[in-house]
């Protein structure tokens, strides 16, 4: 089992910048794959950004690359986004999510926190 707590979120106006944290609790966090996902109102769920317990190869969706980082911190069961440049657009609740390979789906995710840029 794996709990997960986002924080981080708040209000920023375009091209501000946030660094979202998601800490996760037990003892086999580093073998998890992290991933962070979004979803605005009125929309379905997206992904944004993924970290193998490798921190090699980081995915980031077509939207936020070169805007946004991901990375983890194994010692303190954590994974951050750093959020650059942001927009109006990535505007939403954003929740960080694990699984463990080789599961193609997600199984824990958080609650959620909130991302609001103001143009």
């Amino acid at each position: 089992q794996v709990q997960l707590v986002e924080s981080g979120g708040g209000l920023v106006q375009a091209g501000g910048s946030l660094r979202l944290s998601c800490v996760g609790s037990g003892r086999t966090f580093s073998s998890y794959v992290m991933g962070w996902f979004r979803q605005a109102p009125g929309k379905e769920r997206e992904f944004v950004a993924a970290i193998t317990w490798s921190v090699s190869n980081p995915a980031y969706a077509d939207s936020v690359k070169g805007r946004f980082t991901v990375s983890r911190d194994n010692t303190k069961n954590t994974v951050y986004l750093q959020m650059s440049s942001l927009k109006p657009e990535d505007t939403a609740v954003y929740y960080c999510a694990a699984k463990l390979p080789p599961r193609p789906y997600y199984d824990y995710w958080g609650q959620g926190t909130q991302v609001t840029v103001s143009s």
